[in-house]
């Protein structure tokens, strides 16, 4: 397997890495941030969200140990490392300054094979292509596609409902609600922000926010018909995605949940998607591997063809390992 770099060791950056180094997917053959080093390796050891890697981690001078892996590690304030030089095919790019092609370039143009963007790029050209796991990886074209984004956590969470909707009773138009934890982008404190909702103290409010996800979800389908917004709440991790949609054929809530059930135990959502059958609440999905998790007794239907369906995903653990799987899946 060609060597992969992870660039950018915040939220998603250290996740992708223990996902990766979980599933026994590669060792990165580096890491890089603007940070120093042991403060990086001590917010890997110990997770607010996920406790504590079951392994020793230490930093020594420009190496970053986790059990008996010894990783590289570039400090990248003044440049980036020289990838050719390090034999590094593919980069991650969790910086989440990647999302417009001249930020994915700079690794091309330090030797790096190809980019993978931990973020939904701003525009169609702003990418060569946007790949979802169990959605379409397989148009993957090494020969295109050398700058990929694989969109936000909600698109991932949301893109499985669209095609098991898509595939089976069809989508004429819909909306979708996301209930998300609150993120980096928001202040601890009210203060004044960029966006005046974010303002107000992230954990004391409900914070209503834009979402990128119909833009991207428009990028794999372009005549989906779909838009949405955020609603960011006091909740470290762990959110829920609600789509309302009005579908081509009548329908009732069962034979939807069966269609949910049929597409999680199969190719090729499997791994990718789940259900859950009982009634839950948010904690639950903290730590889960999925993209999106379909809570079946929140599918409802009325009058045949309106439709809402409900999927948890955790916005941090989840969209993280499926950047690690698609990581190793564009250099293998």
């Amino acid at each position: 397997m060609g060597k992969i770099a992870i660039h950018g060791f915040g939220r998603i950056g250290r996740s992708a890495m223990k996902a990766a180094l979980k599933r026994g997917l590669f060792v990165p053959a580096s890491i890089s941030d603007i940070k120093d080093l042991p403060t990086l390796a001590a917010l890997f050891e110990v997770d607010s969200n996920y406790g504590r890697w079951p392994q020793p981690v230490s930093a020594e001078g420009s190496t970053m140990i986790v059990g008996d892996d010894k990783i590289p590690y570039f400090e990248t304030s003044q440049s980036l490392p020289d990838w050719g030089a390090l034999g590094v095919e593919l980069v991650i790019d969790c910086t989440g300054r990647a999302t417009r092609r001249a930020g994915a370039q700079a690794h091309l143009d330090r030797g790096a094979k190809r980019v993978l963007v931990s973020a939904a790029s701003k525009s169609r050209e702003d990418a060569d292509a946007f790949l979802l796991p169990g959605i379409n990886l397989d148009q993957y074209d090494p020969d295109k596609h050398f700058i990929v984004s694989m969109a936000s956590c909600t698109t991932n969470a949301l893109a499985p409902v669209v095609k098991v909707l898509l595939e089976n009773v069809g989508l004429k138009s819909g909306l979708f609600t996301t209930v998300h934890a609150y993120t980096n982008t928001q202040s601890l404190t009210d203060q004044p922000m960029g966006d005046r909702r974010d303002s107000w103290a992230a954990a004391e409010n409900i914070i209503p926010s834009s979402s990128g996800a119909a833009k991207a979800l428009k990028f794999i389908w372009p005549d989906l018909n779909m838009t949405g917004k955020a609603y960011r709440v006091p909740v470290r991790t762990g959110s829920i995605v609600e789509a309302t949609v009005v579908t081509d054929r009548a329908t009732s809530a069962e034979e939807l949940n069966d269609m949910f059930r049929k597409a999680a135990t199969s190719a090729p959502l499997q791994g990718v998607m789940s259900v859950l059958e009982g009634e839950w609440a948010s904690s639950r999905i903290v730590g889960d591997e999925h993209s999106s998790i379909i809570d079946l007794p929140l599918t409802q239907v009325m009058g045949g063809t309106l439709v809402t369906v409900a999927a948890w995903y955790d916005n941090e653990m989840g969209y993280s390992t499926r950047l690690a799987d698609t990581a190793a899946f564009l250099v293998k």
